[in-house]
């Protein structure tokens, strides 16, 4: 499981990269904290997720672009550096209460233009750290990084505020990030550039589109990824109204309700990880895809603490074992001269529909409160899956 990690240059960029998303993931607890002591608005909250995921939707073809003619190494070194300075300064904001709304939806922007250029970079790299032959386990152990910090990050946030403050969460945030500095200091990449012809790329982007057109299962395996992005990813935005608001668990509780969606996606890298030759692959997406979309109705109906942690498990677990599926079936069913475009277009519609999604989800919450909101999130995603796996029976075939 962990023979990737042999491979130096890979574990040193895979610790800087992990130390770096748990600072990440404090920042988010914190920074959704502190949005929400600042406006006391759930549509607040969507407009900060809106504006810190737009970019993505709008550059990060561009990202990718960028990533094929542009040392890898030294976009990374750029973005990250960007972050930094992005994150120090929130913390002097926040500790000298100069801090606004505005200037917190500014500074989400220019984190996700700086993330547009950074995920395509981050993603490209890794074949070039450790080669064809370890890819796989590479990417596995990328996931189960992000998980963990996904797990560790929000639990640490939730002492911290409250020992610290958000100012020094911010701080930590932006010192976490020398971690990945200094490991692309240290290591050197076997770089794959290309320099092609615009007319080419975008002729090779077309061909890519029409192919997935044509391609219904594609398209239909494309789809379950944009539902789920559009429609129930958004739950983490109202985190805080429920962990003060509805549970009434204070900053400690939201750290802990963010940890256990951690948990369960962690759990299911692991699982897939130990799965990987699993038969009937469509018929466990259908089956994870309804999990998900049942435990984020039962989580905003839910006013128990420890029932909202047990559900917020099954969505972490079911979001990650669809998503990873659909990655999976994804690159085994298209033809390997398609595979790159068809991936670009799966993370294009996983993270570029995101922020529609948290505008809607943010208004909803708004007029009608973030229970209904994540409700009919719940109820829209459980609709298109069981519509799906009776419609269109390819799928349970897969």
């Amino acid at each position: 499981m962990f023979s990737s990690l042999k491979i130096k240059v890979f574990r040193i960029y895979w610790v800087g990269m992990f130390i770096s998303l748990i600072g990440t993931w404090i920042q988010i607890v914190a920074e959704s904290w502190l949005v929400f002591q600042l406006t006391n608005s759930p549509f607040l909250l969507g407009v900060v997720g809106f504006l810190g995921s737009i970019p993505i939707f709008l550059l990060s073809l561009f990202g990718g672009v960028a990533a094929d003619r542009i040392d890898k190494r030294k976009i990374l070194l750029f973005t990250q550096t960007g972050f930094m300075v992005l994150a120090f300064i929130l913390a002097l904001l926040t500790q000298f209460k100069l801090i606004t709304a505005g200037q917190i939806m500014l500074i989400a922007l220019l984190n996700g233009i700086i993330m547009a250029f950074d995920a395509p970079s981050r993603q490209a790299v890794v074949v070039e750290l450790v080669g064809k032959e370890h890819l796989l386990n590479a990417i596995a152990l990328n996931s189960a990084a992000f998980n963990s910090s996904r797990l560790i990050g929000p639990a640490l946030a939730g002492i911290l505020i409250a020992a610290i403050g958000m100012s020094g969460c911010f701080y930590i945030n932006g010192i976490s990030f020398l971690a990945v500095i200094i490991a692309l200091l240290l290591i050197r990449v076997n770089n794959n550039v290309k320099n092609e012809d615009n007319s080419v790329v975008l002729k090779a982007l077309r061909e890519g589109l029409r192919f997935i057109k044509n391609n219904r299962l594609i398209l239909i395996l494309i789809s379950v990824v944009g539902i789920t992005s559009l429609f129930g990813i958004s739950y983490t935005l109202f985190m805080p109204v429920f962990a003060r608001d509805i549970l009434k668990v204070g900053i400690r509780g939201l750290g802990w309700l963010m940890s256990a969606a951690g948990v369960g996606a962690l759990a299911a890298a692991l699982i897939l990880a130990r799965l990987y030759r699993l038969e009937y692959k469509g018929r466990f997406l259908i089956i994870s895809s309804l999990i998900f979309s049942l435990s984020l109705i039962l989580f905003s109906l839910s006013r128990s603490y420890l029932f909202s942690l047990f559900t917020l498990v099954l969505i972490g677990w079911s979001s990650v074992t669809a998503i990873s599926l659909v990655n999976t079936m994804l690159q085994t069913l298209v033809p390997d001269n398609f595979r790159g475009r068809v991936m670009s277009v799966f993370m294009f519609t996983f993270a570029g529909l995101m922020p529609f999604g948290n505008l809607i989800a943010g208004s909803i919450a708004q007029a009608w409160g973030v229970s209904l909101a994540v409700a009919i999130g719940g109820a829209i995603c459980a609709l298109f899956f069981t519509g799906t796996a009776i419609f269109y029976a390819p799928l349970r075939k897969i």
